[in-house]
């Protein structure tokens, strides 16, 4: 897909700012900078946008409401629902790209941004041999880019079936199987609670740190609104109250192999650690529907090895373990990354040794992502917008 009808409004001599990404995050940022007056073109490598978003599982719903978790200048539609389905999500990206008529092309997989020439703008090589310089450059991968799987020592002698969660679709293929999922994320928390609900004879969750887990919603109050609420308080005083809230709403599940952690909810957060969203899993769990277990330190003789020391056989193994951003081939040469690979600097803030150079997507916060990706797109815009008139 191209969308050129930007052209009409733009003159072609000026120099755009590139966005690279076409998910929720580089559709925001390209409207915001549209409606300041500055051409944007995203460049996509797959054939769509949100292109991330068809490939998570069915019954992925987002976590934040649909009120709060709208993109700039589109409301989602009441008729979605709360909690909005994966594939209302796509809708409303695909809706987005043609209500603002973004100029969008796809197809084209940007693999280095560097200074241009001149070190007035950014250069910009993509697929096809393609240099393209731009006035500026917004990366907008995707927080969830390349899985990530712990190199597991004898793995690959495993005689069951072996996935990343992020090949996981639904669980009819795993109906009548003993399944293992390793991982407590939202996602490890969601496919366990899906498996069960959809017939596998076992699900067996692998835990390594026992997470918070908190209610999406109480008496019809989000969490997300908990989370925006908090954010500039002290992180001592917010994990007093979410200890006192989770003692209310959460029942202890000790018993069942997830205690109570030590450490605070927000103390969790700052270090990059988001708490479970309750969809099913505390029922699941209670009624041993989903069983608790020591996270995976490897595999011998076509087994599972646990931490504890016990040996399993499951048909399948899901891993849930997450993803990296994958931005060093990308940017790594620009020393803009910390030691994790992440952004030093992300939303209207650009790093020092690369003006012009901004980021979106690459934070998890409590929030809501895509609401934060709101707020960024807008911010980064005006700095955008900002620096080109003066120069």
């Amino acid at each position: 897909m191209i969308t050129l009808a930007l052209m009409a409004v733009f003159s072609p001599t000026v120099t755009p700012v590139y966005v690279i990404g076409a998910g929720p995050g580089g559709l925001a940022v390209a409207y915001a900078l549209r409606a300041r007056g500055v051409r944007a073109v995203i460049l996509e490598k797959s054939d769509d946008v949100g292109a991330s978003w068809r490939r998570h599982y069915d019954r992925l719903h987002l976590h934040t409401t649909r009120r709060l978790s709208a993109l700039p200048g589109l409301p989602m539609p009441r008729r979605f629902g709360r909690w909005v389905s994966r594939d209302d999500v796509v809708r409303y990206l695909e809706k987005y790209a043609e209500h603002h008529e973004l100029e969008i092309v796809t197809g084209v997989e940007v693999s280095r941004v560097e200074r241009s020439p001149d070190g007035e703008g950014w250069l910009v090589h993509a697929s096809g041999g393609r240099e393209l310089t731009g006035s500026a450059v917004v990366v907008a991968t995707g927080f969830n880019h390349t899985p990530r799987i712990p190199d597991w020592p004898g793995r690959d002698g495993f005689g069951g079936e072996f996935l990343h969660a992020g090949a996981y679709r639904n669980a009819e293929p795993f109906a009548g199987r003993d399944v293992l999922v390793v991982g407590i994320g939202n996602t490890g928390a969601e496919i366990a609670v899906d498996l069960t609900e959809g017939g596998a004879s076992r699900v067996r969750l692998a835990v390594r740190t026992v997470p918070h887990i908190v209610r999406r919603s109480t008496a019809g109050w989000a969490a997300q609104y908990n989370s925006i609420l908090v954010r500039r308080l002290p992180t001592a005083l917010v994990d007093r109250l979410a200890r006192t809230m989770a003692k209310v709403s959460v029942p202890d599940l000790a018993a069942q192999g997830l205690p109570r952690p030590g450490t605070g909810l927000y103390s969790r957060v700052k270090q990059g650690s988001i708490p479970v969203l309750d969809v099913g899993l505390i029922d699941a769990v209670r009624q041993g529907k989903v069983e608790i277990v020591a996270t995976v330190d490897g595999f011998e003789d076509g087994k599972v090895v646990l931490a504890d020391g016990t040996r399993v056989s499951p048909d399948a193994v899901i891993a849930a373990t997450g993803y990296s951003r994958a931005l060093e081939g990308l940017v790594g040469h620009l020393d803009v990354l910390d030691d994790r690979g992440r952004p030093r600097a992300h939303g209207p803030r650009t790093p020092k040794n690369a003006q012009g150079l901004y980021f979106t997507g690459y934070t998890n916060p409590i929030s809501g992502n895509f609401r934060e990706m709101a707020i960024d797109a807008e911010k980064i815009a005006k700095a955008v917008a900002k620096r080109q008139r003066v120069a």
